[in-house]
């Protein structure tokens, strides 16, 4: 396997709620010592990209601006270079990284992980803006995520929901976009083969990957079931046990 750089999930890769995983600062500290260059990408929507940041440092996982790249902010590029006004369905801690945008009168509707707030209101009201043909842009459609007390119920059924109730489909700006992906690839000064993804979700991190012509790696770690192996059906992936055990046997 030859690898030119990488990219990495955070949340079920590096930690799982508040708390790292065991030897993420190990592997943090590998991954700054190879001669690779690497990116953190995320589809993280419950918090703005400087809280995300704020977390890691509180894990004692130090990052830099520049290495995180999020997925709702990937989302406000898409929506700015269109000319849009969001209606945001989103956390209200992620509020901060749609400071100064204009919303109003809304011909869209941007989705991310709104938590508790995906109340009937809040979704009835983004049905509204979407029956006026706006489009539906969301981070993600991920099934479900890890926590610290189990697994949590994700943005896909939420989008779902309204794709239906509007007849619709939504733009998937994040994982695992292909436009998304060449960005952090970009960023990175590679090509797409180049790349190692490494996730804990088969779906956006290993195969998403591989469709945007990325190498994957999934880790045993967060999210994972031992039916996802299964789910690689031939796929040309390799399978490890955490972030540490990937980095002793490939990053060499």
């Amino acid at each position: 396997m030859s690898i030119g750089g990488m990219l990495v999930d955070l949340s079920g890769v590096l930690y799982v709620g508040d708390k790292a995983l065991p030897g993420a600062h190990e592997a943090l500290l590998r991954l700054r010592e190879m001669d690779r260059p690497f990116r953190f990408v995320t589809n993280t929507s419950r918090q703005c990209r400087a809280e995300v940041m704020g977390r890691l440092h509180r894990m004692g996982l130090g990052v830099e601006p520049h290495e995180i790249l999020t997925a709702p902010l990937a989302g406000r590029r898409w929506i700015e270079a269109r000319g849009l006004r969001p209606h945001l369905l989103i956390h209200p801690e992620l509020l901060p990284d749609f400071v100064g945008m204009e919303t109003s009168p809304s011909n869209a509707v941007f989705m991310g992980d709104a938590g508790e707030t995906f109340a009937y209101g809040n979704l009835n009201a983004a049905f509204r803006v979407l029956q006026t043909g706006a489009p539906l842009i969301a981070v993600a459609r991920n099934r479900y995520f890890q926590e610290s007390d189990g697994l949590s119920l994700d943005l896909g059924a939420f989008v779902a929901a309204l794709e239906f109730a509007a007849r619709t489909e939504a733009v998937i700006v994040g994982k695992p976009s292909a436009e998304f992906y060449m960005a952090a690839v970009e960023s990175m000064g590679l090509s797409p083969p180049e790349v190692l993804m490494v996730g804990d979700d088969l779906e956006a991190d290993v195969l998403g990957a591989l469709d945007a012509g990325l190498q994957a790696a999934l880790v045993r770690t967060g999210k994972y079931r031992s039916s996802d192996e299964a789910g690689l059906k031939g796929a040309r992936a390799t399978v490890f046990d955490n972030i540490s055990e990937l980095l002793e046997k490939v990053m060499k």
